[in-house]
């Protein structure tokens, strides 16, 4: 076979396995297709039905059928995190910035501190710091992704939950807005690079510059066109990114959080993210699975993906129980507050995939995070379903 047969025949097994597990197994209450997707990209790969058919592997998974697979797959998840900037709703978060801020800031701050402390007792053991990582930056990138909301994630468990519009969901949506911009800019200061500032500092310079001329372009044309100039924007920020050693993701994100919403029918925007996860993030999903590995032990990831799951699920509900305190939330607001922000799955995998093409952590480090991302969202919607039966006056409260 040719290249191009096998390339459609691992398109085939990405789109249909996972559909058939999510579908003939009724998985959507605790895990909804796009975690069936992700840990299906994980059973695909070289850990497990790698190992156990290592030919099925070499065959379908062979190197310009991975190459195609990862072009397809950077696109995809560019214009993802794109979306995910745009939707950023800043302006709702000032209105509301004592109250954001303080939620914000302690649903970030304390799972990032317990996350750094597991990165440091990680540090300890060989296997899990990546070849080019300081110290700093390997805790830093573990605290962070610990302390990751998944915004998309969570605009999509909350429409399932049926309080997406409704007063909490849209407090919610400050929270993780500002803790979205607090994920970039610590991934930024994660990646510079000292011998490569001066060239960082100029693409941000640039971008400043550039951002100017766009948005005054994008208040001049039509809609219609204001799609394909927010497509050329996004690979022109993603290029200009990566060209300085931020990274392409980086990028993407600057692209979108200098996009305004409201340039865009959300129609068609909530449209688009559907088409994008439909469409093209599968293929991220299983490049993700193809990148885990057990070589340090089955049980010793296992093992880290449980201490980083309890860092990061209980750091995010003791932040959010102490923003109850001090802005007097009713009882059993905060853990609601917690667990919905405890989401993870994609922004977080996005982020573990730049630190791991970084060298900052190992193929190792990346698995155990890949397993914590795709339980704490298995754990979201089982856990605050019957919250939201009892705290009815909670979801509807305006505040």
């Amino acid at each position: 076979m040719n290249t191009t047969e096998i390339f459609l025949i691992a398109m085939l097994i990405i789109f249909s396995v996972p559909y058939l597990i999510w579908r003939l197994g009724r998985t959507e209450y605790f895990a909804p297709l796009v975690v069936v997707q992700i840990a299906t990209g994980i059973l695909l790969g070289p850990g497990i039905l790698g190992a156990a058919f290592p030919e099925y592997y070499r065959f379908v998974f062979n190197a310009p059928v991975i190459q195609s697979l990862n072009g397809v797959a950077w696109w995809g998840v560019m214009v993802f995190v794109w979306i995910a900037g745009i939707e950023l709703d800043l302006r709702k978060a000032w209105e509301h910035r004592v109250e954001s801020g303080i939620t914000a800031g302690l649903a970030l701050g304390v799972p990032l501190a317990f996350g750094g402390v597991a990165g440091i007792g990680m540090l300890m053991f060989p296997g899990w710091v990546g070849a080019k990582a300081q110290p700093w930056q390997f805790v830093a990138g573990i605290g962070m992704a610990c302390a990751v909301t998944a915004l998309p994630i969570l605009i999509l468990l909350m429409e399932k939950l049926g309080v997406l519009r409704q007063p909490i969901g849209q407090r919610i949506l400050r929270y993780a807005s500002l803790d979205d911009i607090a994920i970039w800019g610590v991934l930024a200061l994660i990646l510079l690079d000292w011998e490569r500032v001066g060239r960082q500092l100029g693409f941000l310079l640039a971008f400043a510059l550039a951002s100017f001329a766009f948005r005054s372009l994008m208040l001049r044309i039509p809609e219609r066109d204001r799609w394909y100039a927010g497509l050329i924007w996004l690979a022109g920020c993603g290029f200009g990114a990566d060209w300085a050693g931020l990274h392409y993701m980086v990028g993407a994100f600057l692209a979108g959080a200098s996009t305004d919403s409201n340039w865009f029918d959300q129609k068609q925007m909530d449209a688009l993210r559907g088409h994008v996860l439909l469409v093209v993030m599968p293929v991220f999903f299983l490049s993700t699975g193809l990148r885990t590995n057990w070589q340090v032990g089955g049980a010793a990831v296992f093992i880290a993906a449980a201490v980083l799951l309890t860092a990061s699920v209980a750091g995010k509900l003791i932040g959010t129980h102490i923003a109850g305190r001090l802005l007097k939330w009713q009882p059993g607001e905060g853990a609601l507050i917690g667990w919905l922000l405890q989401t993870k799955a994609l922004i977080m995998i996005i982020f573990a995939n730049v630190l791991l093409d970084k060298q900052i952590i190992t193929s190792e480090t990346f698995t155990a995070l890949l397993l914590m991302a795709v339980a704490s969202t298995m754990l979201t919607v089982p856990v605050v379903s019957p919250m939201l039966v009892r705290m009815q006056e909670i979801v509807f409260r305006a505040r």
